[in-house]
């Protein structure tokens, strides 16, 4: 292996997360931050949390919204019904001739 290529490892870096909890790792950098950590991820508090940093949910209901308006606006095709009556009805007048 070569010599003083590897950056320092520091036994006990302080870690952060967003929610004040602080504790000691091993790492590469004496300071890290966390988003999430042990004292408030779901899995282990048992309590449902959502954790939406790149404001994905807004955008989604957003294209949800848009989808449902169109919906609405949108009438039922009814040219196409009327294309297959009027073919109906001139089969119908054909065949009587």
């Amino acid at each position: 292996m070569k010599k003083n290529i590897h950056p320092p490892y520091y036994n006990k870096a302080k870690a952060t997360c967003t929610c004040g909890a602080e504790f000691t790792v091993g790492a590469t950098t004496e300071k890290i931050e966390v988003e999430i950590c042990s004292q408030c991820h779901p899995f282990y508090t048992g309590q449902k949390k959502l954790v939406d940093t790149t404001g994905q949910v807004q955008k989604f209901k957003k294209r949800l919204e848009k989808t449902e308006t169109l919906a609405v606006k949108k009438s039922p095709k009814k040219k196409v019904k009327k294309d297959k009556e009027s073919r109906r009805k001139s089969k119908t007048k054909k065949e009587t001739k």
